[in-house]
């Protein structure tokens, strides 16, 4: 019996060692995956000799390639580049032949790795997909593109500047390691309150977890409904309100609305204790209160974007369970998740290590730092969104541009320990909250069927964060009339999408009939030219009731954009 017991103990201890290894090196599975796929290779030799003769033919075709173009013959792009890869746009790539072999040589053996990867026997999807997102981490980071010897482009400038684009190069560099991040704009250009979230406002009420920011009327008078919005605490809330051209707040003042949003704290170590329920009866109730008694309406409209939306949602419920679901006349979704089963690419970071990862990382501070969280984010996109960055600042020496979108994504928040672990494992990795009243959450169980409020929801069509047909999956559930809208742009610049006479952009709108498909409802609508957003506030009218004179704030905190913004 002792000995078992040794035996058990051992294997326990050999199991925790094997746990705090991966925690330390491979916390994301990469190494485990790929080990996994070279065994699987070696235990399957006759599929390892067709990959490899399929290698050694592509080696040939390169070899036969590269010693024409040096003879003079014209390049054929033997192994062209996904459609969207701008990193070999530059014609040196092909009128080189030196340079067009080396980009030839990265570019099949890149398709060759993947393809091997994707056809690796007795891989599950789930190591497929996770295994095959880092090896293109990996991949990207060795391009050509990125080293300044192997890069012509580079090469070419520093000769033409005699050396000036380098020694910038350097200097950008130097400047950065300090702070940390690769900037994707001009951290100078723009100051919060001065050129940014710049709509006239007063802070109306400020607790431990958010200040509501009540906007000053511009019209006569307004309607009787006001706006709320719930904005994302992953990021701070003025997206919404960058500059006058583009603010939604200030389009939806113009449109006579009385508008509350908030403006979250950003939590420290102080408020590890934070939790989803404190978003709840302290958030986003609280706002809905504020705002009712500010204007004097028994209703407000609710408006929630990303997160801000789940809690929008999960509110709804919460307050159809209590039976004051009348508090709320309609609420409006912008990108937001209540099925977690397809969660887009982030799904790479969730699985039981990884997640172990981040719960360590948290438990150390109390919260997950806003940096870390936009590192994961721009890994999903990584040429566009790290590496075209390395390679401008660094490699070319240019200083970069002043963009306002850029300047609010680098403008980062931080995440309670207790509230974004609970988020992550009951919504993504459990996905708990499409099931019915498989939570409760500030004392009520959750079930997204109570929820009868008229709801407009706007999806965007390459979103990567909030996948449209996923977000539409609320559909099947609510059970008051949807009104769904599809934008073109991804997650941000779908829903920054101001009316404008030179606009590209397009979108689909209509009723989603309970359990109908993303694709069937898509097929039976017209697109539209331009922007959602007027045919929002048409959709909001006839709930607005009437025309009132504007609210005056009783109590003043300062003026808009408030202090919580600024830290």
């Amino acid at each position: 019996m002792a000995d078992k017991r040794f035996f058990h103990e051992q294997a326990d201890r050999l199991a925790a060692l094997q746990h705090a290894l991966r925690q330390a090196f491979d916390p994301f599975g990469f190494a485990a995956t790929a080990l996994k796929a070279q065994q699987a290779w070696l235990q399957h030799p006759a599929e390892l000799s067709d990959t490899l003769i399929d290698w050694g033919s592509d080696a040939w075709q390169w070899q036969q390639h590269s010693i024409s173009r040096l003879a003079g013959a014209p390049d054929i792009d033997l192994f062209p580049s996904h459609p969207d890869d701008t990193r070999f746009a530059d014609p040196i790539w092909s009128d080189s032949p030196q340079w067009d072999a080396i980009k030839e040589w990265y570019l099949f053996n890149t398709r060759w790795l993947q393809d091997v990867l994707y056809a690796t026997p007795g891989l599950s999807e789930i190591e497929r997909n996770r295994s095959a997102f880092w090896l293109r981490q990996w991949l990207n980071a060795i391009a050509p593109t990125n080293w300044f010897w192997l890069n012509p482009v580079a090469l070419t400038k520093a000769a033409l500047t005699r050396g000036d684009s380098a020694w910038q190069g350097y200097r950008n560099f130097a400047r950065d390691a300090g702070r940390g991040d690769i900037p994707m704009t001009d951290m100078d250009a723009f100051k919060v309150g001065e050129n940014l979230a710049t709509t006239p406002g007063t802070v109306v009420h400020r607790s431990r977890l958010l200040e509501v920011i009540q906007y000053s009327p511009t019209t006569p008078k307004v309607k009787a409904v006001p706006i709320v919005i719930v904005a994302p605490w992953i990021n701070k809330y003025y997206v919404l309100d960058l500059d006058a051209r583009k603010s939604l707040i200030h389009y939806l003042v113009e449109q006579g609305y009385t508008v509350f949003i908030t403006s979250w704290k950003n939590p420290g170590s102080d408020e590890r204790d934070v939790g989803f329920d404190d978003y709840v009866t302290d958030g986003i109730a609280t706002i809905v209160d504020v705002a009712r008694e500010a204007s004097g309406s028994a209703q407000v409209h609710l408006a929630g974007y990303c997160i801000g939306g789940t809690l929008t949602a999960i509110y709804l419920a919460w307050l159809a369970r209590r039976g004051e679901a009348d508090k709320i006349a309609s609420a409006t979704f912008l990108t937001t998740l209540t099925d977690f089963a397809r969660p887009g690419d982030i799904d790479v970071f969730l699985d039981d290590e990884g997640l172990a990862f981040v719960e360590r990382v948290m438990a150390q501070k109390g919260y997950l730092d806003g940096k870390e969280m936009a590192s994961s984010f721009r890994m999903l996109r990584p040429n566009s969104l790290i590496w075209n960055y390395w390679v401008s600042s660094y490699l070319l020496g240019e200083a970069p541009t002043a963009f306002d979108v850029l300047y609010w994504n680098m403008d980062t928040t931080r995440m309670p320990q207790k509230m974004h672990s609970y988020y992550l494992r009951e919504f993504y990795v459990h996905n708990k909250l499409i099931q019915p009243d498989a939570l409760t959450i500030a004392g009520e169980p959750i079930d997204l069927a109570r929820i009868e409020t008229p709801l407009f929801m706007v999806g965007t069509q390459e979103d990567h964060i909030a996948p449209w047909q996923q977000t539409w999956a609320l559909t099947a559930k609510a059970k008051g009339p949807v009104t769904f809208t599809l934008s073109t742009s991804g997650h941000i610049l779908g829903i920054v999408n101001p009316p404008r006479p030179d606009s590209k952009r397009r979108y689909w709108q209509g009723e989603a009939k309970r359990g109908e498909e993303a694709e069937v409802w898509l097929g039976r609508q017209q697109a539209a030219a331009g922007s959602w957003w007027p045919s929002w506030v048409e959709w909001l009218a006839p709930r607005s009731g009437k025309d009132v004179k504007p609210p005056v704030p009783s109590t003043g905190l300062g003026p808009a954009p408030g202090r919580y913004v600024l830290e």
